[in-house]
């Protein structure tokens, strides 16, 4: 449950709340049950979309909806998407059903009252919702049920994971597991405590691999997101990390985990005391993290979101096995050319020598790491790859590594036909050019960065 950020007239009340004796996407395994695509660059045509539906730290009466198509750079699709006809719409998670509906449970009041119900609604296009109900959760003297998030198991059932209190520890949370009993999600089995978690814990989110039930929920006494793991959904699960063991820092919440399209993992998280939302990702099944950044563009405006991740059509085409060259998006003069091995943007046009054209003309392979991206070997037969953040060509000297660090996915441009190319091994930095010079940056979310990252292929200069 996301609380207000920390301001003077509260922190005594948070304190004294401190001192006091969560949804789930199974990417990779089971592809398409919640609109989600294997670990793996979308094919040509087809696009990665992300969409988040946070309430915003504003205004927890509606909530916007946002997609990205890299998971770091989300833009508004439609403010005020939906407001409950009552109450307030809190700590929303998504997902897309089998019917074809997405569906957003929330937490209906906000922080400082009694909230015994979580809300329903469904979308058939995710930007207009209607309600459905709001439910009761059943748990005798229950105070709050905060939080809800889906899980959906690799056996087609639906779930949901709520926090809960009850009168008597009205700030001492409990997840629980509630389990749809009919397809139309309007009928739910009795709640079920999560065993092994234990209480004072909150925002429980839960991801599947294999058979392993890994778990993320925050501490509320200590402020860490921590992680734990079992081998049924409802537990018992082992707390195995606590503290600042992922390099996260404290005052952290809400986390949301998806799939990446190389195959990592990344955590979403509020980090509701400093204002920030933050991202960080994983390459070896949870064990380390990289340094946490923030969020471009909804950082400091969304609240507690959950992610869905789908793969859509109308993504960008790029032939392989055939030349072309690269035309700068914002500046139509200027085109990729090699120059001493290092990828750069100067001018080219007709009057060019045949050299500065040949230099000017790349092939386009398959991704040597993901055969569904992009690779690109200049006249020599050298490989684009970058190398200390500079893009460069060099030779492939067959490794893992340079494989990764010369493999791009295509994510849409900013003009008609452009496109963007997104690094492989470092989501979310892209190929732009600064001073006329190629590099990979990561997004700032900016419009001014988005055309210099875009670029159009065209017919080839040699």
């Amino acid at each position: 449950m996301t609380r207000p950020r920390p301001t003077p007239s509260r922190r005594s009340l948070l304190r004294a709340l401190a001192a006091l004796p969560a949804s789930a996407l199974v990417l990779g395994e089971f592809p398409g049950l919640l609109g989600t695509a294997a670990a793996a660059a979308p094919p040509s045509g087809s696009a990665t979309r992300y969409t988040i539906v946070p309430f915003l730290n504003s205004n927890d009466g509606t909530v916007n909806v946002y997609q990205s198509d890299d998971a770091t750079d989300f833009r508004l699709v439609q403010s005020s998407a939906y407001t409950p006809p009552s109450n307030r719409i809190r700590d929303a998670s998504v997902f897309k059903h089998t019917n074809g509906y997405y569906y957003v449970t929330y937490t209906t009041h906000t922080w400082q009252d009694t909230s015994t119900t979580i809300g329903f609604a469904r979308s058939t296009d995710r930007v207009n919702w209607t309600f459905l109900y709001d439910y009761t959760v059943p748990i005798t003297n229950l105070s709050r049920a905060w939080a809800p998030e889906w899980f959906v198991d690799s056996d087609g059932s639906v779930n949901i994971i709520v926090s809960c209190s009850v009168t008597s520890d009205e700030w001492i949370f409990t997840p629980y597991l509630l389990k749809a009993t009919n397809t139309a999600l309007t009928a739910w089995s009795s709640p079920v405590a999560l065993s092994g978690i234990g209480s004072n814990h909150i925002d429980t989110y839960i991801v599947k691999i294999g058979s392993t039930y890994h778990a993320f929920p925050k501490n509320e006494t200590t402020k860490y997101i921590e992680y734990a793991t079992a081998t049924s959904l409802a537990g018992p699960y082992t707390i195995s990390k606590t503290g600042n063991w992922a390099g996260w820092g404290s005052y952290r919440e809400g986390p949301s985990v998806i799939q990446l399209d190389n195959g990592g993992w990344r955590i979403f998280f509020d980090g509701y005391g400093d204002g920030t939302y933050y991202y960080s990702d994983s390459y070896d099944t949870f064990a380390t993290w990289t340094a946490p950044k923030a969020l471009p563009v909804v950082s400091g405006t969304a609240r507690h979101f959950t992610v869905v991740k789908e793969t859509v059509s109308g993504g960008p085409t790029l032939s392989k096995g055939v030349t072309r060259s690269f035309q700068s998006a914002n500046y139509s003069t200027r085109y990729w050319t090699v120059e001493s091995s290092l990828l750069n943007l100067p001018v080219v046009s007709s009057s060019s020598t045949t050299a500065v054209k040949t230099a000017a003309t790349f092939t386009v392979v398959a991704g040597l790491a993901d055969a569904n991206g992009y690779s690109f070997r200049d006249s020599s037969g050298n490989y684009l790859r970058h190398y200390n953040y500079r893009a460069r060509f060099d030779a492939n000297d067959g490794t893992a590594t340079f494989a990764k660090d010369a493999t791009f996915i295509a994510r849409t441009g900013t003009t008609s036909g452009s496109i963007r190319f997104e690094s492989y091994n470092y989501p979310g930095y892209f190929l732009r050019h600064y001073n006329y010079q190629l590099r990979v940056d990561v997004t700032d979310g900016t419009d001014t960065f988005r055309q210099d990252s875009s670029f159009t292929p065209v017919t080839a200069w040699a």
